[in-house]
């Protein structure tokens, strides 16, 4: 009986110790975080909302401390004339301005699109046994590993329409009747930019795919083959939903890259409207045409375009950072 007595508060004890221990834990990631938060908070937070500062007033580059309050002028500012006529002016009237929103979404769509499939494939390929399986899997990331303006000057090379050795294969292969200035041309401009993109970043999709894949028991696919299942039912019906939670996060980390891409395009196709991204248009505006406020507000937008979609990912595919879906 006193056994029986004693058992309740020795229970209640031990449950106190670990709240105690995982309250101290607690405290204890907060204090390590915060510095992190700090420098955060200094690089990242204060630019960000200079940025959206500037984005109403008149700053210019020279004139950044002068700059008057205008409000949302340079969003969007409407004016009637006594003629009847309306005039839109602002960022959200800006043709340019939307033709770069365009450009930008059409190269996060397709450039994710074939990253995603190609990087399944290869994760699949380096997720099999074969000899050499570690050489190969180091190999592969090779392009991923190369900075983003060494590949772009490399492929610019590459596809230089008098010397480019692109060129020179197709015509010796004759695949092609002449040389092709894949990147000055407006018809070809963004599948070049979207060939060198899915080339780096392949390897990529395919790391963050294979640690998926490996998460998945083995003892799985052997039950599915002693009951005969084909291995394309086997994809869908096992390797797809259990690496689903990997592969919503590896999505939206190489959308939030995409949609932010500059580097790349900068270099391979400089001034160039038919690749223009948002980017690229709101570098051009803060400090090549010196029009500050104006690069500010596509700045903003830009940030505006990928909290919201980062938001509706994260809602819709109900994407859980912490290892699986909610």
């Amino acid at each position: 009986m006193a056994t029986e007595t004693m058992a309740p508060p020795v229970a209640m004890t031990g449950r106190r110790a670990r709240s105690e221990l995982m309250q101290q834990r607690v405290r204890a990631a907060r204090w390590f975080l915060l510095p992190m938060m700090i420098a955060l908070a200094i690089v990242a937070g204060w630019p960000l909302l200079r940025s959206i500062y500037f984005s109403f007033t008149d700053a210019t580059l020279d004139n950044l401390y002068g700059a008057e309050w205008i409000g949302f002028g340079n969003y969007l500012s409407v004016r009637t004339l006594e003629s009847g006529r309306t005039i839109y002016r602002g960022v959200l009237a800006d043709p340019d301005w939307w033709n770069a929103v365009w450009n930008t979404v059409r190269f996060a769509f397709w450039s994710v699109f074939w990253e995603t499939v190609l990087g399944m494939i290869v994760a699949l390929v380096l997720n099999a046994e074969f000899r050499g399986r570690g050489i190969v899997r180091a190999a592969i990331l090779i392009p991923w590993a190369i900075p983003t303006i060494v590949s772009a000057k490399m492929w610019s090379w590459m596809l230089n329409d008098q010397f480019g050795i692109l060129n020179d294969l197709g015509l010796r292969l004759g695949l092609l009747s002449q040389k092709v200035a894949w990147t000055a041309s407006a018809d070809t401009a963004m599948q070049a930019v979207l060939v060198v993109d899915i080339w780096k970043t392949t390897p990529f999709m395919a790391l963050l795919i294979l640690a998926g894949l490996q998460m998945i028991p083995k003892d799985i696919y052997e039950a599915a083959e002693i009951d005969g299942v084909h291995p394309v039912k086997q994809f869908f019906r096992i390797t797809l939903p259990l690496v689903r939670p990997a592969l919503m996060v590896a999505i939206i980390f190489r959308v939030l890259d995409a949609l932010r891409i500059f580097d790349l395009i900068y270099v391979l196709t400089p001034n160039s409207d038919a690749t223009k991204t948002m980017s690229v248009l709101s570098q051009e505006n803060l400090f090549q045409f010196n029009n500050f406020a104006e690069g500010s507000t596509q700045s903003t937008l830009l940030f505006l375009l990928i909290a919201l979609f980062t938001i509706v990912y994260i809602w819709l595919g109900k994407v859980n950072f912490d290892g699986g879906d909610r």
